[in-house]
């Protein structure tokens, strides 16, 4: 069937209007007995919780001096991150609801959503080893261009243009992910910085990135979309001014760095040495892997948490939910710096806690659904008894995203070589990508229950390569193994 067809069909049966979810500004802080005076007094318990934690950080934190000229180039490097990120979270709430207003079923969605994740998987690879070739302030910029493309095609109702957008959302996403990070660990020992002020950068990178940054960006979303009624597309629009901004500044204040002999590695070359890093060192393998399957349940609880919570069409209010679970994710990130400073403390042996904490939390959606909760719902109404259930194990699974980034980050910057860390990352992109896509693929013939428990068993799997890569660090000292020596 072709887009044409698909659009066309599609656009007969546009539903209404996405509805307010606040009808005036003065609602912004509702009653604690009305629908969104729950959501406001959940918001608000937690984001005290996290600024308890974040006080209680500051006031037991050890004076390090370090210098201006550091302290100069980690605060503009976290305010480009900030923006970048800015510029992914804005979208997050109403990806989905977009897709929705224009008409587009669950299973339309669900492919839509594949483009992005499959174009991420197939030139991910490719990106993240010519960032490494041409350059991570190259790479960075063509994020840039390539997310404000996809932010522009959502003005259109077409399948065809959607499924472009979700194409460049893809390439973006994989630069996100590895040319930045890959920018900072590079420029950051080439100016001869200490090793332990990295953790602190990554550290505050997350509060900032994926912490602060995404709660704002969930409450400025749902303001646009509800209060000003510019419609569902308004946060896209306000996405790709964020990272035209960005783009100034990294344009005119970076400078540029490459993996160690760029200049004389091609393309092919710097892959070839990926994979060799990969293949001789089990710990790299274990690392990659555990991404790969952590992220891939995260990337398929972005699609899963809306109908989730909304299964027979109930109004949930998307923007505040999200920045919701951006204050829990928040609050693991405040976690997270406290446990990486404890030198009792490995960041191997907490994670697998992690990992299985993440796994029980994603089993909750199953159980609700087997136990019928899930039926109780109407469309228009509120959220069911089930979908608040589900709500506070999304909030814990996303406690543990947070927890999950400046670790990975630590132990990306232990274990990957420098000279190939983008490539790396990227390799193990592939399987990720593919995992997203076979469920996603599958989102309209199976229940939700089994789309969570496949993301549960994934997590599962992770803790124990987690514990392997805990066991082997130990023995070998991070020294490179080859993989045919240590597997039985």
């Amino acid at each position: 069937m072709s887009f044409e067809h698909i659009t066309a069909t599609r656009r007969r049966r546009l539903p209404s209007p996405i509805k307010p979810i606040l009808t005036s500004t003065s609602a912004l802080f509702p009653s604690p007995s009305s629908p969104q005076g729950y959501y406001w007094i959940q918001f608000g318990l937690i984001a005290v919780v996290c600024a308890m934690l974040e006080m209680q950080k500051m006031g037991t934190r050890e004076k390090v001096t370090m210098p201006q000229n550091f302290m100069a180039f980690r605060n503009s490097y976290l305010f480009v991150y900030s923006l970048m990120m800015a510029g992914d979270w804005l979208q997050g709430p109403y990806v989905y609801a977009l897709y929705q207003h224009y008409g587009y079923t669950t299973g339309d969605i669900g492919k839509l959503f594949i483009a992005g994740f499959g174009s991420s998987m197939i030139f991910g690879t490719v990106v993240g080893s010519m960032a490494d070739k041409y350059g991570r302030k190259n790479a960075a910029l063509t994020y840039v261009v390539t997310y404000i493309a996809s932010c522009i095609t959502k003005h259109w109702s077409d399948y065809g243009v959607l499924m472009l957008g979700r194409f460049f959302g893809g390439i973006a996403t994989s630069l996100l992910f590895t040319a930045f990070e890959s920018w900072l660990v590079a420029e950051h020992f080439k100016r001869g910085y200490e090793a332990e002020w990295l953790d602190k950068t990554f550290a505050k990178a997350i509060f900032l990135g994926n912490g602060l940054v995404s709660i704002v960006s969930g409450l400025l979303a749902n303001y646009l979309v509800t209060d000003m009624s510019l419609g569902p597309v308004a946060p896209f629009d306000a996405a790709a001014v964020f990272l035209a901004i960005g783009g100034v500044v990294i344009m005119f204040s970076w400078t540029e760095n490459k993996g160690d002999n760029s200049d004389n590695t091609s393309v092919q070359q710097g892959m070839k040495q990926a994979y060799e890093a990969i293949k001789n060192d089990k710990k790299v393998f274990y690392l990659g892997a555990m991404q790969s399957l952590f992220e891939a349940s995260m990337y398929s609880f972005v699609f899963l948490w809306t109908p989730a919570l909304g299964p027979n069409g109930e109004d949930i209010p998307h923007g505040m939910i999200f920045a919701t679970m951006m204050v829990a994710c928040m609050v693991g990130s405040s976690v997270a710096s406290r446990i990486m400073s404890r030198s009792d403390m490995k960041v191997e042996r907490y994670m697998q806690l992690v990992f299985f904490a993440s796994a029980a939390s994603l089993t909750v959606p199953v159980l609700v659904g087997n136990m019928g909760f899930m039926t109780e719902g109407e469309r228009g109404g509120s959220m069911t008894f089930g979908g608040r259930i589900q709500m506070l194990a999304f909030l814990v699974f996303e406690a543990m995203v947070g927890i999950f980034w400046p670790s990975m980050m630590k132990m990306r910057s232990q274990y990957v070589p420098e000279e190939v860390r983008s490539t790396v990352m990227n390799f193990f992109r592939i399987p990720l990508n593919l995992f997203v896509c076979v469920i996603l693929y599958n989102v309209a013939l199976f229940p939700l229950s089994a789309m969570f428990a496949m993301c549960s068993f994934f997590l599962v799997l992770a803790a124990f390569l987690q514990k392997k890569l805990e066991t082997l660090a130990n023995v070998q000292s991070h020294k490179y193994v080859p993989m045919e020596q240590t597997f039985p």
